[in-house]
Formats: structure tokens, sequence, C-alpha cells
């Protein structure tokens, strides 16, 4: 017989070339193979007239009794150049047309093109192809750097073995399709997929969900993989940024009618609404039973103080106006905000439990594995000490790995704002999404996100900071004077006064979230610069740094790239608005507004700044994923921001809550043994060292040395995790302090990492002032210097 082989792709160096290059030298007795090219194919278009060398390619198809298609996988689908070839020859010209086809692919992971080849079998299938695709013997070659020798032929035995089963199969299917009669089609039959380790439980996401669902996991007897893309002391997702406060209610018909209230027109699941709304009418005797805190605080009966800090006035309810506000309250594990107290606990309480959870960190995961045949999710692709490994879960995986905040593209097409200024963690990067996509996941929710703080979610543009400043309370003389806030061209937009609920202003009846400009800035004059400096101390330490001046309002327009004439009829406006004491525009108060000089005049870079997204693969009460059609994936949780329930107004504590109830209810219906599926697993040929728990902190201190006078310390109380030091001391004197590993917050947590050490050098002791507004990770610096010195034998 006579083949034409295809290389699907246009690369100069590729290995499909090269397993096609292999199977004409080894099947050569069998059957005459012509390799093509189609590097020198022009990219197709419509209505053009057919190029020399495709019709030559297909009268070459026409003459042979059947075609191999190489393919490699690009973003899961077909290369662009192979799919431009096919074009080519089903617009005018159809060679292929009841032609049977052999698909092959290689590729430089564990995939081996199966989603390529997937998408090239609905390809050939399409009318004006028409095709006769071999069914079965997929043949799809991994890791393809390691499979060919130095002749370029395949190494291992049993793929030698399967790929001479599958060409066999095609020799005969030809002769059928070819020939007379019917053809009998192969049934589909399905590669084991080779697992590097196993697991009862598979927990992707190291935040307040997924600690708190592999912990509930564990306990319920599963053996537990959790894993989290970010590296070690960065672990907990936004949970670490989060206020600490968790929504409760003290009566469950007024809280679910309160949610009703929040939520709006937005319809949500009657079932996973009750489920919200027991579980967040419980969370005291939940922090009491689960988080072992003996005296959860409630925020009502301690600050209900009118002298307490200004951020919390109006945390609990954020919506008084709303039926069923009156039983809403926030929980707390101690009187302390800010701090990760929380995450602390949760993390705790996975760290307790070494022989039931392992912990990867700096390990992402990639893929859901299904099967292709029942749909039950099997595992999870991981990328593991820069390896690709499959990990299998016999039981579930649950998805708790948060939202897509740092995903600019996401940010774009499913919010529908040019960007938002990340204020929480670094390593949501929205991998939930894609691998969701990858398995038929329903989403909902996709266009919601909160921000908080600096009245309706600003923050400072800077470039030099990767995350934004977090603004809690802004200074009044971001509202009050000759200053105000303009979008791109100059104008006004927001009430710079507003009293942002979660980063939503009032706008006709309901809270949303402001429109989102690419540019603006706060805009003052020489009289508001000076009360500004007059200050002091800012909340945001580079605020002159990157404010610019100008001498004119038209100059100052050209240096922020806004409309001149605009920026100047605003500020006339304002100044009218000033002189009658009334915001005709924007309803600020009017006895916040100041006219405006003769300049000069200033802008400040802002930034909408964003605490998470809420939107992701809808669950339902039982935290199951749910696919397109609204059914329940097999063996798919998930929990916390990764779809959650809270869409539309939001009051502060709602996620948390959240992570806590249905990352429970994802740990447990996760591990509970499943009967819907027989799973085997067969491990691979040795692969590097993968290692077990990331966070095993029983040798610790073994990696680091001492000399003459010095002592180890360690801590657990930091915002990330673990804090390392080493002191030395001799004859009463105090004399160094080094920190050997943290990974505290890179604002505050870093300069009490700094600055503490010399502190205490000088002062000769660890019982010195924390640094303000990073108590946490002052407190566990001392805490580590003082387990230091308490192993000095003299007295301290």
């Amino acid at each position: 017989m006579q083949f034409v082989a295809l290389v699907g792709t246009n690369a100069d160096q590729s290995y499909n070339r090269q397993l096609l290059a292999y199977m004409q030298r080894h099947f050569n007795q069998k059957a005459k193979i012509t390799i093509c090219d189609i590097s020198n194919i022009p990219l197709f278009r419509e209505n053009a007239k057919i190029p020399a060398n495709v019709q030559q390619l297909a009268d070459t198809i026409t003459a042979a009794d059947g075609v191999i298609i190489a393919t490699p996988e690009y973003d899961h689908s077909i290369p662009a150049a192979l799919k431009s070839v096919l074009e080519w020859l089903s617009c005018e010209i159809h060679p292929l047309e009841k032609k049977p086809i052999m698909i092959v692919g290689a590729s430089l992971g564990i995939q081996g093109t199966s989603r390529a080849q997937q998408n090239l079998r609905q390809i050939l299938d399409a009318p004006g192809v028409n095709a006769i695709v071999m069914p079965g013997d997929e043949f799809m070659l991994s890791f393809a750097t390691k499979a060919f020798d130095e002749r370029g032929d395949l190494k291992d035995v049993q793929t030698i073995q399967f790929l001479e089963s599958c060409f066999s199969d095609y020799i005969q299917f030809c002769a059928k399709v070819n020939g007379e009669g019917s053809v009998k089609m192969k049934t589909s039959q399905r590669q084991p997929v080779k697992w590097a380790s196993a697991y009862d439980v598979v927990v992707v996401g190291f935040g307040a969900a997924g600690a708190t669902a592999a912990r509930f996991a564990a306990d319920s007897g599963a053996k537990v993989l959790l894993a989290d893309a970010a590296p070690d002391g960065h672990e907990g997702g936004n949970t670490r940024y989060a206020g600490q406060v968790v929504l409760t209610g003290h009566d469950y018909n007024k809280t679910k009618a309160y949610l009703k209230k929040l939520f709006g027109s937005i319809d949500v699941d009657e079932e996973i609404l009750d489920t919200y709304a027991k579980g967040i009418s419980n969370i005291p005797d939940y922090f009491k039973k689960y988080l072992e805190i003996k005296e959860p605080v409630s925020y009502n009966k301690v600050h209900r103080d009118p002298n307490f800090e200004a951020f919390a006035n109006g945390l609990s309810p954020e919506y008084p106006e709303f039926e069923g506000s009156d039983t809403i309250d926030l929980t707390t594990v101690h009187d302390g905000y800010f701090d990760a107290s929380l995450w602390k606990t949760l993390r705790a309480q996975v760290t307790k439990r070494p022989k039931q959870i392992d912990i990867w960190l700096s390990s992402p995961a990639k893929h859901l594995i299904q099967n292709t045949d029942t749909g039950v999710i099997e595992g999870v692709q991981i990328q593991r000490n820069g390896q690709l490994v499959n990990i299998q879960a016999r039981n579930g995986v649950v998805m708790a790995m948060g939202g897509f905040e740092n995903n600019p593209e996401d940010i774009q097409n499913f919010i529908g704002v040019p960007k938002l200024k990340v204020i929480g963690t670094l390593y949501n990067k929205g991998d939930g999404i894609t691998m969701a996509q990858e398995v038929g996941a329903k989403f909902w929710h996709m266009k919601s996100f909160e921000g908080y703080g600096f009245n309706t979610s600003f923050t400072f543009e800077n470039p030099e900071e990767q995350r934004g400043k977090f603004i809690l309370g802004a200074w009044p003389e971001l509202s009050h004077g000759s200053i105000f806030i303009a979008g791109d061209d100059g104008s006004r937009y927001v009430r710079e006064d507003e009293n942002g609920r979660h980063g939503h202003a009032y706008e006709h009846g309901s809270w949303h979230n402001p429109t989102v400009y690419n540019h603006p800035h706060l805009i003052f004059d020489q009289a508001q610069y000076d009360k500004i400096k007059a200050q002091g101390e800012l909340p945001y330490p580079d605020f002159f740094k990157i404010t610019v001046k100008a001498d004119s309002l038209t100059e100052l327009a050209a240096k922020i790239q806004a409309d001149p004439e605009t920026l100047k009829q605003t500020v006339s406006q304002f100044n009218q608005f000033a002189e009658q004491g009334t915001d005709f525009a924007l309803g600020r108060a009017g006895d916040s507004l100041a006219a405006f000089g003769d300049g000069p005049f200033y802008a400040t870079p802002l930034a909408t700044a964003m605490l998470n997204t809420q939107g992701g693969a809808q669950r339902n009460a039982k935290a199951e994923v749910l696919d397109a059609a609204g059914q329940p994936i097999p063996h798919l949780y998930s929990a916390g921001e990764f779809g959650g329930i809270n869409a539309n107004q939001y009051n502060g504590g709602g996620n948390l809550a959240e992570c806590l109830i249905f990352g429970k209810i994802a740990g447990e219906n996760a591990a509970a043994v499943k009967t819907d599926s027989l799973i085997t697993t067969t491990e691979t040929e040795p692969v590097a060292d993968l290692g077990s728990n990331d966070l095993d902190g029983e040798n610790v201190l073994n990696q680091y040395e001492v000399g003459e006078n010095q002592y180890l310390g360690v801590s657990e109380a930091g915002i990330g995790g673990q804090v390392v030091v080493r002191v030395t001391y001799a004859d009463g004197t105090l004399s160094d302090v080094e920190v050997l590993k943290e990974s505290e917050s890179e604002d505050v947590g870093q300069q009490a990492m700094t600055e503490l050490p010399q502190t205490m050098v000088a002062a000769n002791t660890y019982d010195v002032d924390g640094i303000t507004g990073a108590s946490s990770s002052s407190r566990a610096l001392k805490s580590a210097v003082k387990n230091a010195l308490s192993k000095v034998k003299e007295t301290v």
C-alpha cells in the first residue's frame, strides 16, 4: 500500500516529523510512506486561486491508499498551519473525501496530543472534508524529547509494539474502506494513564477553602495531597491578606432573606442558598467545634463603640437597609483584624495532620485528568520539581485555587474592564478556569469582583509595585478640599467621599462597581498639596514620589494624557460647586468642596484595586462541580472563590464564610469512597523525587549552621508561616540577630524583618516595640528570637 504522511506543523524542528520518518523506515516492508511537509504552503484565503503546491499535495493524496497525519498540540488544538492546509483541501478540491485516515501525534508532555487529535477528528468529519478516520488506536507519543535514540528510532519496546498494532489495524482498515462492503468500526480503546503517585483526594489550592477541604477529607479517613502554585511562605491565597472576619447570622430565616437582597436579581439555586445561610448561622459553633477557638469574638458585641477604628464602621451589616440585616454579625478568632489570624488557625489545622496530608508548594496544577468513557475525574496533572506528573485521586479532586485576579486577559474577557490592580495574592492566575473548561464545566458569576479601602476601592498606580498598596482608611485630604478624582479624559466620574461598600458605589438604586478606567488621577492644587504635606507620615509613603506637577491645567493634562479642555472645564465646574456649597454632579458633601487656586496643579496616578474575583465553575449544595447541562462532573468538587456563590452586592466576610462552609462539604464528599468506577494505579518508571511534605517542620533547623555562642530559633506565628532566626549571645549581650527564613508580606512585614533585629540588638532584648502596621510579623520575629534565647544555658 501507498500512504501519504502529513507533517502537521511548519516548525523547523519537529518530533512529529521524526515520528513519521521512523514509521517510514520501520514499516517499509508493509507500505510505502511518502512524507509531505506543509512548511511552504501559504495561509488559506477564501476565493483565492489554489496554489500549485496545494494542488500537487491534493493529487498525491488522491493517488494514495490512505493518509497518516502527525499533529502536535498547540493550545489544546491542532496547529494553525495544519488547519490552513485542511481548509485548502476542503474548499474547492476534496482529496480527503472517503479517504482512510490514521492520526498520530508526539508531544513534549504527558498528554500526548490527546486534545489535538480529538480536534483533528472533528475537522476531518466536517462537511467538505468527509474523511474516514480510523476509530480507536489512538497513538499518542508522550515525552518526545526522550522517546528517540541517537538514530531517531523509538526506544521503548511497549511503545513500538503499540505503534505496530495500530499500523496493522490501519492497513486492514484501509483495505476495507477502499474495497467493497461495509467497514466494521473498532470500538474505542483508551490507553491507560501512567500515574506517578496516588492519593484518595487531591486538593488544589492552599487558602482557606483548600486548607479546610484537605483537613476534613483527612478527618474522613482520606490520604490527601494539598498542592499550591505559591512558593513556601506565600501560600494562603487571598485569605492571608483578608480582614479575617467571617460573615455570621444569628437567625437562619433572616440571614437567608438578607442574602437574597444582596444577590438581588441574580438567581441562585434555593438548595445551595439554604446551605450557605445555614452555615453562616452556625459560624460561632463552627469556630468552637472545628477551629478550637474557645471564645470566638462577635463584632457586634465588641465594636459597637463610636471611638473604634473608622474602617470597621458599617461592616456589620454593610447593607443595614436590607431585610434581615439586624441579624448580621462578623466572627473573628480574636479581637484583631488584617493580621492573618484566621489563616494561621486554618493552616495549623493542616500542618498538625502530617500523616494524613502531604503539602506541595511551588506545584501548580495544569490539567484535570478525565476518563473519556465515564467522565470521571481520575486525577490531576501537576508541575512538580520541573516535571509534569500525573497524580491519581481515587475518590475526588477539590478545586480551591481561587480566582483569576492576576490574569489580565481573563480580567478583560470576563469582567470587561481594561485592568485592575491586585491587592491580594499574586498567585491566583485563573488556572482553574482553563482546567474546568477542559472538562466541560458550567460557569457563573464571572463578572463579579470585590474591592475595599480608599473609598470606592482605589489604590495608587506605581509600576514599581507588583501588588497594589492596600489603603484601608484614606486620609481626609484625599476627599476634602480642592481635590477630585478624574477619569482618562480629565472629567470626574466618582464621588470622592463615597462610603464604599467593598468597592461598590451607590448608583440609581443599587450598589455597583464603579467604572474602571485606564489611568485615573487625583487632581489637586497647591493649597491641597500643602495640606497633604502637613500630615507628615502618610499611609502611602511614595505619594509625593509618583505625583506630577504642572504650572497650568493644560500642561498637567498633557502629562497625564487627559483632554485639556475637559480638565479645565471640570475644574471650573468644581469651583462653581464649591462656591455654591453643593456638588450638583455627583453629590459630594458641600462642606468638603474648596475651589482650586490659579496653580500650580498636581496629579497622582490611581488604579482601581481588586481583592478578588468571584466567578468560576458552578457548584451545587454538595460542592460538586456542574457540567454545561447542570449535572455533576463525577468526582470533581470545588470551594471558595473559585466559582463562589457571592454575586452582585457583597457583605464583608462572605467569602471566608463560604470557604469554611463549602470547604468542609467538598472535603468530606471528595473523601467518600466511590463505587461508580474501578480505577487501578499503574506506576511509571521511577521519576525524580517528588517529595512528600514541603512544610514538615520536624527538621527545619537542621539545615542551618551555628557557630560559637550562636543559637537557632523558630516561630510559626508569621503571616507567611515559619520565621527562623540565628542569634549571637554571650556574656549577657545580644550582639546579632539574623533572619534566616521568613515570608512576610511585601510591605510593612518586610520592614519588621529588617528593622527589628537592629532594635533588639541595640536594646539587648527581644522584647521591643513592634513595627506599626506589622504586629503579626513583629510578634513572630520576637517569638523566634525568644525561642533561640531560651536555649542559652545562662539565664537571660
